[in-house]
């Protein structure tokens, strides 16, 4: 089986996932986009990572699409995707648990008020606030895929109350209203593209937290940072944003209710996600179901 492998990596982690995948699939021949192209009838398939738009084209006989990143929208923007070819996103056991744990992190860290302390270490204040019981506070996850369903998991335990609502027309404002903390795991569709406006924002309760682990275009920043400003809002937690790395001079690099992580809340592993990918290209090979396909009408 000849698979191309492709994407927006620099060459050491191209290297990486090469070493990787030749691991888990031995059998297969892995070819770069120039070897591909030049033997483009027996390419069979294609592991991508956000691809250059076209990279996928002229390929005849591929039967499978795998995509090595857990997000699928910028590999649908491509208007030269291969119509008809089965695709596949990445759902790695150990990327949904990295997400739990960077949930967690930050669950507990705006119930007990962590973030509140360093800015008071930066200013020589020593004072303590009030706390409150993790029984006493909602978490309300958005998006009940494997990440949103394995965060949920990591957190109810430590004695938080813990919804999780999924777009299957259930209302959402009734559970925001009750939220003290969101975090947001939604797949970014046309449908949940600037989810987090004004008006959700105004449909949390005074003095509630948002936690963003989706994309970056889930948020109307200005929406987000009128809602800090005003005090509603108490603390936003952003691993992703509209633009990558996030530019200089961005409001939200300096603004005291906000904490930046540079979309570092789960990256993927090559050792575990090689194999995922490597059962789906045998199952394509073989004819056998392929697991975690993409609906391209819903986009995810």
């Amino acid at each position: 089986m000849k698979v191309l492998l492709c994407g927006d990596m620099d060459a050491a982690e191209t290297r990486v996932w090469q070493q990787a995948l030749a691991a888990a699939m031995p059998e297969a021949t892995w070819l770069d986009t120039a070897a591909a192209h030049a033997q483009a009838p027996e390419v069979q398939a294609a592991v991508v990572a956000s691809p250059p738009p076209g990279s996928l084209q002229g390929l005849p006989n591929l039967r499978l699409i795998q995509s090595l990143w857990a997000g699928v929208d910028r590999l649908l923007a491509d208007a030269t995707l291969p119509a008809g070819v089965p695709m596949a996103r990445m759902v790695d056991p150990a990327m949904s648990a990295a997400m739990a744990e960077t949930a967690l992190w930050a669950v507990l860290s705006l119930h007990r008020g962590f973030f509140a302390y360093a800015q008071r270490q930066r200013q020589g204040q020593w004072r303590r606030h009030a706390q409150r019981r993790a029984d006493e506070l909602q978490v309300l996850v958005l998006g009940q895929g494997e990440m949103g369903r394995a965060a949920a998991a990591r957190i109810a335990p430590l004695g938080y109350r813990v919804q999780v609502w999924r777009r299957d027309g259930t209302a959402l404002a009734p559970r925001l209203a009750t939220a003290d903390i969101v975090i947001n795991l939604l797949p970014l569709t046309p449908d949940t593209r600037g989810l987090l406006d004004a008006r959700f924002f105004a449909a949390l309760p005074a003095r509630s937290s948002v936690v963003n682990l989706g994309r970056g275009a889930h948020v109307v920043d200005a929406d987000l940072l009128a809602a800090l400003d005003s005090g509603h809002l108490r603390h936003a937690v952003l691993d992703v944003f509209h633009a990558e790395p996030l530019p200089a001079g961005h409001a939200f690099w300096n603004h005291p209710r906000v904490t930046v992580l540079p979309h570092a809340a789960a990256a993927t592993d090559p050792r575990s996600a090689a194999a995922v990918a490597a059962a789906n290209l045998r199952a394509a090979r073989d004819g056998a179901p392929i697991a975690h396909l993409v609906d391209r009408q819903r986009a995810y």
